[in-house]
């Protein structure tokens, strides 16, 4: 399971977030079969959607991260819960694509430069909130901190890392939220930009066995950092028979019928961990009303 810690600085006016998503992101490419420029960017999105997540006030609130781009994935999707859980799906889980010029997996290159990200919060009010920015990069950090800079208005510092093993399976994934509430002064900004430039990429010091605490004190070093609290946080899907019903439900009863009309059975996959559903032409029809 993944492991998220969270500090604040002591006078309250900043906090970290930090996950290691190893396993999180070891599950995307198990579920999905990911090639490795696609795991390190729907790895990333996951990330950084269990970091907002878990920023969530409800326990039944959840959010949604989704890239709409010009590259060869097409769209990829992120939820997270309260607790930082995730689940994703990419449309396109297979990309093969040269390394970028810093001869690093080029997740900007395959997810795009030219489209939006969508952030859609489901805090059990009669419509969710939606804030819709342009990509900065399709690198995915840059553009989570431009989404909270442009639709929410915090200063925020975003970074997210995945590496990949040759053998496609995932090295070290993880990454941290820095984020200023309004009455931080600056003296305090000052201190966490030299801190954040002296820091390494997140995934490198995972890998090297620094852990979340440690990452996070060293984002708020200078700032008396205090931990906040932590979770535990997993891949999880949460589909059932139940909600493959309602979505065939959802469909009407003249298309459902015209499904059982074909006499066979028919097989629903979710797109979030794989798992069929079947169902025969009496259920079907049962479906329909009939």
């Amino acid at each position: 399971m993944g492991k998220l810690y969270r500090a604040i600085s002591a006078d309250g006016s900043a906090f970290a977030s930090v996950i290691d998503a190893k396993d999180i992101v070891s599950e995307i490419e198990k579920i999905h079969k990911t090639s490795a420029v696609v795991t390190a960017g729907l790895g990333r999105l996951s990330i950084g959607a269990s970091l907002m997540g878990y920023m969530l006030k409800g326990k039944d609130d959840n959010i949604t991260l989704r890239i709409d781009a010009d590259g060869l994935t097409g769209q990829l999707i992120a939820v997270a819960d309260s607790m930082g859980n995730v689940k994703s799906c990419v449309n396109n889980p297979v990309v093969e694509i040269p390394l970028n010029a810093q001869g690093k997996l080029d997740v900007g290159g395959a997810v795009g430069h030219n489209g939006t990200l969508s952030v859609v919060k489901d805090l059990g009010l009669k419509e969710p909130y939606v804030g819709v920015v342009p990509l900065v990069s399709g690198e995915i950090a840059e553009d989570i901190a431009s989404y909270y800079a442009t639709s929410e208005q915090i200063p925020t510092v975003c970074s997210l890392g995945v590496l990949v093993n040759p053998d496609l399976t995932v090295k070290s994934a993880g990454g941290f939220l820095v984020q200023l509430l309004p009455f931080a002064d600056e003296k305090c900004i000052d201190i966490i930009e030299k801190n954040v430039t002296k820091i390494r990429p997140v995934s490198a010091m995972l890998s090297d066995g620094i852990t979340p605490e440690e990452i996070a004190n060293m984002l708020l070093d200078g700032l008396e950092p205090e931990p906040l609290d932590e979770a535990n946080p997993v891949y999880k899907c949460d589909c059932s028979r139940e909600r493959t019903e309602r979505v065939l439900v959802s469909l009407g009863k003249n298309e459902l019928l015209s499904i059982a009309g074909e006499e066979k059975d028919t097989s629903v996959y979710c797109h979030f961990c794989g798992k069929k559903y079947i169902f025969t032409p009496k259920e079907i029809k049962t479906l329909a009303g009939e």
